[in-house]
């Protein structure tokens, strides 16, 4: 992604894992971050239950202060919608990722999907700057077998919906190309 990037008042990131979602995300929160007076926050959902979790969450945290310098972490599993709205003002752009560990957390809680992104969408119409927004698509493949999991995946295909109909540009990202599907 050499090419400067527009950078939308919102834009929902979408793709399958490794996809280059996060990538495209960061790219624009760095972009933001060569204007003066501008500021970025990354609202990260992931949450450190096991070994191989906490590497990989180190990892990442290593890899992007190097990639995006001056992007400020904001650790939030739960109480994303606020966040987004707490995180500053016209001049800070918000980069949550990702949607889907949010979501799982947040059905793991009892959290009702539904009133979840409605929450979200709402967060994303009032925020004063730009809100970019890493989700996972995974509606592509077989119906998974177990209920909870087609619970999931339905629940996510709606949480995926109400926000790209809440972003003013929505993205699909495939082998680290963007696809743009909205704006």
């Amino acid at each position: 992604m050499t090419e400067p990037l527009t950078i939308a008042r919102s834009e929902l990131i979408l793709g399958g894992q490794k996809s280059g979602k996060s990538r495209r995300a960061e790219a624009l929160a760095a972009q933001w971050l060569r204007q003066p007076g501008h500021g970025a926050v990354l609202i990260a959902t992931a949450q450190a239950r096991d070994d191989e979790m906490r590497a990989r969450i180190a990892r990442h945290q290593a890899e992007r202060a190097a990639r995006v310098p001056g992007l400020r972490l904001v650790e939030e599993a739960s109480a994303v919608p606020a966040a987004i709205m707490q995180a500053g003002g016209a001049q800070v752009l918000r980069m949550v990722d990702c949607l889907t560990l949010w979501l799982a957390q947040r059905m793991e809680q009892g959290a009702a999907p539904a009133a979840d992104a409605e929450a979200l969408a709402q967060a994303v119409a009032r925020c004063a700057g730009p809100v970019v927004l890493v989700g996972n698509e995974i509606g592509l493949g077989v119906i998974p077998m177990g209920r909870e999991v087609r619970a999931f995946v339905d629940a996510l295909g709606l949480l995926n919906q109400r926000t790209a109909a809440a972003c003013e540009r929505v993205t699909l990202m495939a082998a680290g190309l963007p696809l743009v599907l909205k704006g």
